[in-house]
């Protein structure tokens, strides 16, 4: 008869089977489709293109410069239960969750408070969409756009889970609800969006642990007056988001709390030290052009400032990194200069929001519009990132191509 193994071996073995599963379930189930070599196929000629075709065969493994934007929304739901799976498959080492709060004060993942009507089937609910902040009003064919507006703070979290996510967008020529919620870009999908499970807070923390990988969740500024209910301050709310991570026994290094009120930030810095040590700031001083990122006489406060606060990260969008040299060549920008100099970790916002880049690119490349004329020049553009601009990490609405990059250029 065999001996019982000592206590500590079991316990031994049950962090070795829990933890190199885990990872082993992350790694092996990357698989990056056809899309990053179809970027790759379509770049200019040169050393970086030669490069990333010689990494085509793989292999293919998660990183962290890899993040998903509200899940892989280029082509699923966002923050859907099918969106954050696509994107773990796609290599994602951290998945975001934007939270907001439903009328009872439960956290969930969407990307707006008040976005329901574009990202779920609430309109096509008529007992849901008759608690709308605003109620659905057709288009007059002339000066009035077809509009409403539903918040997650008008239902209870029990409403706000019978929801079924669908592909952000709406018809504002639309004469009437099936025609409004059919708005889907023509550049993205509806084939992934039969399902559309929409995630509570607690849900994607449990989904996104399961999987070995890390969080970056998001708390979204509030579209109803706070304190909310009298009582639900900002503070609160930064506080209820860090004791979910606390309840589910995560450990503080896999979580990066990120908001665009600095004071969030700061409040998590000395408030929870251990999430704070890595709490992000997402910056959007660009509001109003109350910060030109090729001057750092508008920086207020400093990076210096910043990192004195104790802030660790700092992330922007793609444009305020990025500038172009007298030759026209993508090189970083003065506000991604200053960053390093502080000591500030930069992660970019996003890869792939856009639709084609062969005009320009759109909003988040307006700082090197005239670099940008194929779709291969998201990988130029993530090279400068990794290499130029010494970004930490990248979000993406298709991880895939971020994974791609990160594995082809050894980016754990």
């Amino acid at each position: 008869m065999s001996r019982p193994l000592p206590i500590f071996m079991l316990t031994f073995l049950f962090f070795v089977h829990h933890y190199v599963g885990q990872a082993a379930l992350a790694s092996e189930a990357v698989s990056l489709g056809p899309r990053p070599l179809f970027l790759v196929d379509d770049m200019d000629a040169g050393d970086l293109k030669e490069k990333l075709l010689q990494c085509k065969a793989g292999p293919s493994k998660v990183s962290d410069f890899s993040i998903a934007h509200r899940g892989a929304s280029l082509q699923f739901p966002e923050h859907t239960k099918e969106g954050y799976l696509a994107a773990a498959r796609m290599g994602a080492g951290i998945i975001e969750c934007d939270a907001t709060f439903t009328k009872d004060k439960a956290l969930v993942c969407r990307h707006s408070q008040c976005d329901l009507h574009l990202t779920t089937d609430i309109l096509s609910r008529p007992e849901l969409a008759a608690k709308c902040s605003v109620p659905f009003t057709p288009a007059d064919g002339s000066s009035t756009k077809a509009s409403a507006k539903c918040c997650t703070s008008d239902l209870t979290l029990a409403e706000f889970k019978s929801l079924k996510g669908k592909m952000d967008g709406a018809n504002d020529e639309a004469k009437t609800i099936p025609e409004y919620v059919k708005g889907t870009a023509d550049w993205r999908t509806d084939l992934y969006a039969a399902k559309g499970t929409l995630m509570t807070h607690q849900e994607s923390i449990a989904l996104i642990d399961s999987l070995g990988l890390k969080f970056i969740p998001e708390l979204k500024s509030a579209d109803v007056s706070m304190p909310y209910d009298g009582n639900f301050t900002q503070q609160e709310y930064a506080k209820s988001l860090i004791a979910d991570y606390k309840a589910a026994g995560i450990d503080p290094k896999r979580v990066f709390p990120q908001s665009f009120n600095l004071d969030d930030v700061l409040y998590w810095i000395e408030n929870e030290p251990e999430f704070g040590a890595q709490a992000t700031f997402l910056d959007s001083r660009y509001r109003g052009n109350a910060l030109n990122p090729d001057d750092p006489n508008t920086f207020s406060p400093s990076m210096q400032d910043l990192a004195d606060k104790g802030l660790r990260y700092i992330a922007p969008p793609i444009w305020m990194l990025l500038a172009l040299d007298d030759n026209g060549k993508i090189v970083p920008s003065a506000y991604a200069k200053e960053a390093r100099k502080a000591g500030l970790n930069i992660i970019a916002w996003s890869l792939e929001r856009s639709g084609s880049l062969t005009n320009g690119g759109g909003w988040y490349y307006r700082s090197v519009t005239d670099a940008i004329n194929n779709e291969g020049d998201v990988m130029t553009v993530l090279d400068v990132l990794a290499k130029d601009v010494g970004a930490v990490g990248v979000f993406s609405d298709w991880p895939a191509t971020t994974t791609y990059y990160a594995n082809c250029m050894g980016i754990d």
